[in-house]
């Protein structure tokens, strides 16, 4: 979620406005009894991950979608991530593939190698520190994946995971059987008091920046463009063959090297090829997320893979200043659009030709992300090193009620909650901005010192 406006007065929150005000453009509904006719091949990357491995695979197990086949990826993990998988499938004479790696080779490298090594038509990726609360998951991303050609990933509604859902899942019946055949396998989650503490605030901060995101900024964006800038790459399902098209054109040039966030630049690849990332809000997933004080870790390595894909993809950075070229394009092939128009709204000219020549009107994300990120930072700076505390209050204070009320208003059944949240969680949304000012001098420095070696 590299892309969060930084304020809501931003240029991103106003496409996204714009988006919700017009409503979706006419698409054509999934084929629900095409889809248990796909094949998916679910892939779990997986590092130190042995208290919440036992607990994803459960969630696997249950949905309404038997998979084609299931990988544990065990990235060189210290501890026996790789053993509670083994066990578990054994407990459960559930099909599972587990490969263990002595060395971490990263997220990125193990998904081109399953690309290449599955032949199944869904590479569904899902991290080890996520669980699929819906059991139809699958199935309903499947479905939307498939809906029309063009769509290259789909993902759900993800929020931090609680205690709480690991209560739950602990009872299901796969669970159980792994406690009974495993009785020395003690998987219960202990966390000393300040971790605990740690936790609760980086759920309750996390839980109303994932609903702002996904519900208002996501939503509305592809009511506009019919796409995201990326998926969330933690519970997302890809069109297998287009993640393989990605790694045969961008590894000859740049191997392993790509960007320190797969989904991101991945993301942002499909939009250049003509194709759309989108989302199912009916189905929920939840993931673990690091702790208050290790969040800017996290931000760090999400906003320096955005500003690496924009290096790497300068089409669609600079794909406004194309848009007249692609009002007369567009005017000029008006009754081909119109056919499409029937099928698929959203439909775009396949091709990162046409990405050059034209640019893609979801550039317009891009290019405001780059301008968000490397000017609002610099006004907030810039206001406190000039002691202009006045408009600075104001200037927070007015971002703040329209944070909240956007929240509140695409927060359906949880309104009151979300009102309390936006404003309670406004000084941690200022100071992670400031995290930006260490990645854009840091990217800067690669940059002059021609350093390319970003890589997960």
């Amino acid at each position: 979620m590299a892309v969060l406006p930084l304020f809501v007065i931003g240029p991103n929150a106003v496409l996204s406005v714009i988006g919700h005000i017009r409503g979706p453009k006419p698409v054509q509904p999934p084929n629900l009894e095409a889809v248990r006719e796909l094949e998916v091949d679910v892939v779990i990357p997986a590092h130190n991950e042995r208290d919440t491995v036992a607990l994803c695979l459960a969630s696997v197990m249950r949905q309404t979608i038997r998979p084609n086949s299931v990988t544990v990826i065990d990235d060189g993990s210290d501890d026996d991530t790789a053993d509670v998988a083994e066990a578990f499938a054994a407990a459960n004479n559930f099909p599972v593939r587990v490969i263990r790696r002595h060395h971490s080779i990263g997220k990125t490298p193990g998904l081109k190698i399953q690309s290449r090594n599955l032949d199944g038509d869904v590479e569904f990726i899902l991290d080890a520190d996520t669980v699929l609360i819906s059991e139809n998951y699958i199935e309903v991303l499947a479905g939307q994946l498939f809906r029309v050609p063009g769509i290259a990933s789909v993902s759900g509604m993800v929020y931090p995971l609680r205690d709480r859902d690991r209560a739950a899942l602990a009872r299901l019946d796969s669970m159980r059987r792994l406690r009974e055949q495993h009785p020395r396998l003690d998987l219960t989650l202990r966390r000393p008091i300040f971790n605990r503490l740690a936790k609760g605030i980086a759920n309750f901060y996390r839980d109303a920046i994932f609903q702002f995101m996904q519900a208002f900024f996501y939503a509305g964006v592809i009511n506009l463009f019919g796409s995201m800038p990326n998926p969330v790459g933690c519970a997302v399902a890809y069109r297998r063959e287009y993640v393989r098209e990605f790694f045969d054109h961008y590894e000859p040039a740049m191997g392993d090297n790509m960007t320190s966030s797969e989904d991101i630049f991945l993301g942002t690849a499909f939009m250049a090829q003509g194709y759309h990332n989108t989302q199912a809000l009916e189905v929920v997933a939840r993931t673990e997320v690091p702790e208050i004080h290790k969040i800017p870790n996290q931000l760090v390595k999400w906003f320096s893979a955005w500003l690496q894909t924009a290096f790497h993809l300068p089409a669609m950075v600079a794909s406004p200043f194309k848009a007249l070229r692609r009002y007369r394009h567009n005017k000029q092939n008006a009754a081909v659009a119109q056919q499409r128009r029937v099928v698929d709204g959203y439909r775009q000219p396949f091709g990162l030709r046409f990405a050059h020549s034209m640019g893609r009107p979801s550039g317009w994300l891009i290019f405001f992300g780059l301008f968000e990120k490397v000017s609002f930072v610099l006004v907030i700076l810039l206001l406190i090193l000039m002691s202009a505390w006045e408009p600075l209050v104001y200037t927070i204070l007015f971002e703040t009620a329209l944070f909240t009320l956007f929240l509140v208003m695409y927060s359906k059944g949880r309104r009151l909650e979300f009102a309390f949240k936006g404003v309670a969680v406004t000084p941690f949304r200022y100071a992670m901005m400031f995290v930006d000012l260490v990645v854009l001098t840091r990217f800067l420095f690669d940059l002059i010192t021609a350093r390319r070696s970003w890589r997960k």
